[in-house]
């Protein structure tokens, strides 16, 4: 059983947690993730970590309520406990003094992309960084971001805070005023990562994205996670999470994150059921 320390809501349906796992903070670097299971009955999800304090023995990981998981993660609180939490998996992030490196984080994806920021600052990059959202309401870790950036920008879709804009106009505004940029990382929803890769492509700028695909076991045994990057199939969890943005097939990774969605939707529909009955109860 793991503990949880603290967990507070950052945003509308977006929580973060600290979690005692002292093996797990002390291996873990940016961009690795842990496999969760939240009862002995539960079902296995991915989140990366966003943070560590090894010293406390302590990891922090974002969730986004999106499915019943997650969802019943969120409603969690400090004190309680999770059953599993095993890690750190995955590759961990290609860290070098590239230059001029902009890590861009989509919503939730922020919480992804802060790790691998303040990693490319302490290996002496110059780090610029766009924290894009819908809305002000959900922006998150924005202090954290700028902590690490040389500079750190704000993009809301509806122009509430920040950029009036999405984070590739933001990022093309910077490539538009010369400002040579050497390494860019994108993490947030497919359609963002992909236009992101779209931006860099014609500039020949080295980008990196993290991917998200069903993952079941987290070890490269199940398979669920494979992605077509050029012209081989790839194991996100043992191969990745993160891959060349200009090689990804964006469209077979949307196809296969949609093939479970009429089951998802029926389990959905059956947590509300047994919700309406227990509060008639």
């Amino acid at each position: 059983m793991y503990r949880i320390v603290s967990a507070i809501f950052l945003a509308e349906n977006i929580k973060k947690f600290e979690i005692e796992a002292p093996r797990i903070a002390k291996k873990r670097r940016a961009g690795q993730f842990v496999m969760l299971r939240l009862s002995e009955t539960g079902e296995r999800f991915p989140l990366t970590i966003a943070d560590s304090d090894p010293e406390k023995g302590t990891i922090t990981i974002i969730s986004q309520g999106a499915g019943k998981s997650t969802r019943a993660l969120n409603r969690l609180e400090a004190g309680e406990t999770i059953t599993d939490v095993v890690g750190p998996l995955g590759t961990p992030s290609h860290i070098g003094n590239f230059g001029t490196s902009v890590s861009i984080g989509g919503g939730v994806g922020t919480a992804i992309a802060y790790p691998t920021a303040a990693a490319l600052k302490a290996a002496g990059n110059y780090v610029i960084t766009i924290n894009g959202a819908r809305t002000r309401e959900l922006v998150i870790l924005e202090e954290e971001m700028k902590a690490v950036s040389d500079e750190a920008y704000i993009t809301t879709d509806d122009g509430s805070y920040g950029f009036n804009g999405f984070v590739t106009q933001k990022l093309q505004e910077l490539i538009d005023s010369g400002r040579k940029i050497d390494f860019v990382l994108a993490i947030g929803p497919i359609p963002m990562m992909k236009a992101v890769a779209e931006v860099t492509r014609p500039y020949g700028i080295r980008t990196v994205v993290s991917l998200n695909p069903i993952m079941i076991d987290g070890t490269g045994m199940c398979g669920g996670c494979r992605v077509t990057v050029g012209d081989e199939i790839k194991f996100a969890c043992v191969d990745g999470p993160e891959f060349d943005a200009h090689l990804v097939d964006f469209k077979n990774l949307a196809d296969r994150n949609r093939i479970y969605q009429h089951e998802e939707k029926a389990s959905d529909e059956a947590e509300a059921h047994r919700c309406r009955l227990a509060a008639q109860s």
